[in-house]
């Protein structure tokens, strides 16, 4: 329904809100305080409650502000969960832990991973990932569905695909933790050691059980990543879909320049 409020209450209220942000931004408030009340910001801006309220609400769309039923409106804690490229793959930072990459950057980042597999499932690949790995849609993969966590807090959801030519009667291909070798280890084991990834970011909204899963506040956007694994000779042998929220998870690349 269209907003039936003036034009001039509208320009108050983002003028609340943008007063909200800069002090959010500027540590004036930090994580955890509490915002006024919407009487005391009305009175503040010369504004209505409403207008007020407008004005917060606004924020907390943006993911910086949340609501306790009964207590206010506070500054939410905004931790940045840092992914290392092309870094989270190499052999000496995947060997501190048993959560594979993201493991790894779990401990780099002083927190505690925990993975856990929600299903490990024969399917046929559908054309996205059936191009991504090479092979004729309709081909048989593995689907492995992950959900990360750190410190508890929910991060992101991975799914990864295998060719069932190359997952069929391994650990791979059950739903089950796969272990201190994780999965790439059970990769190499099989000969198909990771020299080089392509990864393709975009980003959207949230799905329903993404927002419930990963306890997502109103207006947090996903980071949606293709990451294919490719052996040296350039042939793709794994695909994971890694859906990430956007206002814990940021990205970092160091990757060299060809001349």
């Amino acid at each position: 329904m269209p907003d039936q409020r003036p034009h001039g209450e509208n320009a108050e209220a983002r003028e609340i809100a943008a007063a909200l942000r800069e002090a959010i931004h500027s540590g004036e408030l930090n994580a955890g305080d509490k915002l006024p009340s919407e009487r005391v910001l009305a009175a503040t801006y010369h504004g209505a409650r409403n207008t007020a309220r407008a004005a917060v609400q606004e924020l907390i769309q943006e993911g910086l502000v949340r609501s306790e039923h009964g207590r206010g409106y506070f500054v939410r804690e905004r931790p940045r969960w840092m992914r290392f490229g092309r870094l989270r793959y190499t052999t000496p930072m995947r060997a501190v832990t048993r959560h594979g990459p993201f493991g790894a950057e779990a401990r780099a980042q002083g927190k505690t991973p925990r993975v856990d597999v929600r299903s490990a499932e024969r399917v046929p690949a559908d054309p996205d990932v059936a191009e991504r790995l090479g092979i004729e849609p309709g081909t048989d993969v593995v689907r492995r569905e992950n959900w990360y966590y750190a410190d508890d807090v929910p991060m992101q959801i991975g799914i990864t695909f295998i060719p069932w030519s190359i997952a069929e009667g391994t650990a791979l291909a059950r739903a089950e933790n796969l272990g201190k070798r994780a999965l790439y280890g059970h990769l190499e084991d099989l000969g198909y050691t990771i020299a080089s990834i392509r990864e393709e970011i975009t980003a959207r909204p949230a799905t329903r059980e993404e927002a419930e899963g990963l306890d997502l506040p109103p207006g947090v956007p996903m980071i949606d990543l293709w990451h294919t694994g490719m052996t040296a000779d350039k042939q793709p042998f794994e695909v994971t879909n890694f859906c990430m929220r956007a206002d814990y998870s940021a990205l970092d690349y160091d990757m060299p320049v060809d001349y």
